[in-house]
């Protein structure tokens, strides 16, 4: 049973903080690089950031480059996202996903677990 819950989401306003955390099970979590996807409605799901097995690299999407950051604690079995000045335009449902790479994928593709997903929404 692998599982990838998705916790921290919620409602905040614009230019505020939000901590989001993806607790996996079932897996060896050093054997993953993990990553964070967000899909708003009626909208494509969209890359966020990925992280490396061991936690040396990372990567942003365009939009969210400069105000997101991604940690990984494998001895926790948890990913973070910490989402710093917040915009209207991040309202999305967020996904955690795991990919058995040594790469850092910015794919869905790469992917092979996925969480059920937490809801941000900031208000203007």
């Amino acid at each position: 049973q692998v599982q990838l819950v998705e916790s921290g989401g919620g409602l905040v306003q614009a230019g505020g903080s939000l901590r989001l955390s993806c607790a996996a099970s079932g897996i060896t979590v050093s054997n993953y690089a993990m990553g964070w996807f967000r899909q708003a409605p009626g909208k494509e799901r969209e890359f966020v950031a990925a992280i490396t097995r061991s936690g040396g690299s990372t990567l942003f999407g365009d939009l969210v480059k400069g105000r997101f950051t991604i940690a990984r604690d494998n001895a926790k079995k948890t990913v973070y996202l910490q989402m710093n000045n917040l915009k209207p335009e991040d309202t999305a449902v967020y996904y955690c996903a795991a990919g058995a790479t040594m790469m850092l994928p910015s794919s869905k593709s790469a992917y092979n677990y996925w969480g059920q997903g937490t809801q941000v929404t900031v208000s203007s």
